[in-house]
């Protein structure tokens, strides 16, 4: 299932310097795969706030997570938007680990691998 992502380069100092809406999928508690029409270079650090696929927002719980990362390849070898795939380095609050880890052991999705 694919989710909505935005995707926003961070500068030196962690400030974001661009911001691009994409699609993700094959997300795990160390990583996802996303799209986007733009190609980021490899090691770039980036903060990914994902939208959780099937999830319903209620006023007591968000239905995002948002991690900080580094693209760690992407593949340009076919027309269209540019596939990587970035690993998570810390996510931005403890909840977001949790309501990850909760979402992709709900049962609702299988497992790639």
């Amino acid at each position: 299932m694919y989710a909505a992502v935005i995707v926003e380069v961070l500068g030196p100092t962690g400030e974001p310097k661009h911001k691009f809406d994409g699609h993700c999928y094959d997300i795990s508690e160390g990583g996802v795969q996303f799209e986007l029409d733009d190609a980021i270079p490899s090691g770039t650090p980036i903060r990914l706030n994902i939208e959780l696929p099937g999830a319903l927002a209620t006023d007591q719980q968000r239905r995002d997570v948002r991690v900080l990362g580094n693209v760690v390849w992407r593949d340009e070898s076919e027309p269209g938007p540019v596939r990587m795939a970035a690993v998570f380095s810390r996510f931005a609050f403890s909840e977001d680990r949790e309501r990850l880890f909760k979402h992709i052991t709900s049962g609702k999705f299988s497992r790639a691998a």
